[in-house]
């Protein structure tokens, strides 16, 4: 019998936290936005045209936006954004796509829904990752195209660094404060788990510069990225922390001009929903032709006898 995926995040919390961003949040989306511009990248390689579409996590409805203003979109496509937050999803309905605020567990779609799913900055957020995944595998179609995009296990991790470093200093030890985030290396085996077919992942660093610390976290608040592990310090912080903790990120991670550098990793994820027309693996020893003569090689058996 399997066990529920352990509840890391605090859904409520991060629901407040996204009501509270939701009217500036303009000011704060450039990484929401760069994650819209690479999945309009990514859906503009696929030779193929989409027309019912799904948006998971849509933020203020950036990637319905995106697509809409590129050279994919066309008369027929038609859009459904999902949303947990209800601030984000008013705003979102304004581009007149369908709009649902709900949380994601389970999603609200049907079987075989869609003939794409996009996602961007958004899933770095879900406790059970392979089980959405999974819930968006079943909603497309046939041949279905899923591309998303998220932060992974490289994000803040100078943010991570220097809040241990100054509350081990000050306390002798320290509490959750910045959330767990997927490694690259887990998440081809986390699609595949799905049932996508034809995975692929990659991710970028993008490095972002802030005056100091206090700048860097205005920045989260302003996305609603904030702390909302449920695990997280429900007392308040010492402004001595977060002085602490800054004059470290200064003396660690500062460039030859005084800014401090901020780093989050991209990481970007495509897969198929399987269909019988998709290239398929040779089953093991149905080859035709030997290795050896396709590079013009002799071919050696380890376990035969060296010539005399």
């Amino acid at each position: 019998m399997s066990s529920a995926p352990p509840h890391l995040f605090d859904m409520q919390a991060l629901t407040r936290h996204r009501n509270r961003a939701a009217a500036n949040f303009a000011e704060f989306s450039f990484l929401k936005q760069l994650g819209v511009d690479r999945l309009v990248e990514r859906l503009s390689l696929v030779k193929r045209s989409f027309t019912d579409i799904l948006d998971i996590g849509c933020h203020a409805g950036e990637m319905v936006s995106g697509l809409s203003e590129s050279t994919l979109y066309h008369s027929d496509m038609r859009f459904t954004q999902i949303e947990p937050a209800q601030k984000f999803a008013d705003i979102a309905s304004q581009n007149k796509a369908h709009t649902v605020c709900s949380g994601m567990t389970p999603l609200p779609v049907s079987p075989a829904q869609f003939d794409a799913i996009t996602s961007a900055m958004f899933l770095h957020w879900i406790d059970d990752l392979p089980g959405l995944l999974t819930q968006a595998r079943l909603a497309l179609r046939p041949d279905g195209f899923f591309v998303a995009n998220m932060l992974g296990g490289r994000s803040l991790q100078e943010l991570r660094q220097v809040l241990v470093a100054a509350e081990t200093e000050l306390y002798g030890g320290m509490r959750p404060r910045t959330l767990p985030m997927a490694d690259i290396r887990d998440l081809g085996g986390v699609m595949q788990r799905a049932g996508f077919a034809l995975p692929v992942i990659d991710a970028e660093l993008i490095t972002v510069t802030y005056s100091d610390l206090f700048r860097l976290m205005a920045d989260l608040r302003g996305m609603g990225e904030q702390n909302a592990l449920t695990a997280r310090s429900r007392h308040f912080t010492s402004k001595a922390l977060f002085m602490k903790a800054a004059e470290i990120y200064r003396d660690e991670f500062s460039t030859a001009d005084g800014q401090i550098t901020a780093s989050f990793e991209l990481i970007t994820l495509t897969g198929w929903s399987p269909a019988p027309s998709q290239p398929q693996p040779l089953a093991p020893g149905s080859a035709t032709r030997r290795l050896a003569d396709a590079i013009d090689s002799t071919e050696i058996d380890p376990l035969a006898d060296e010539p005399n």
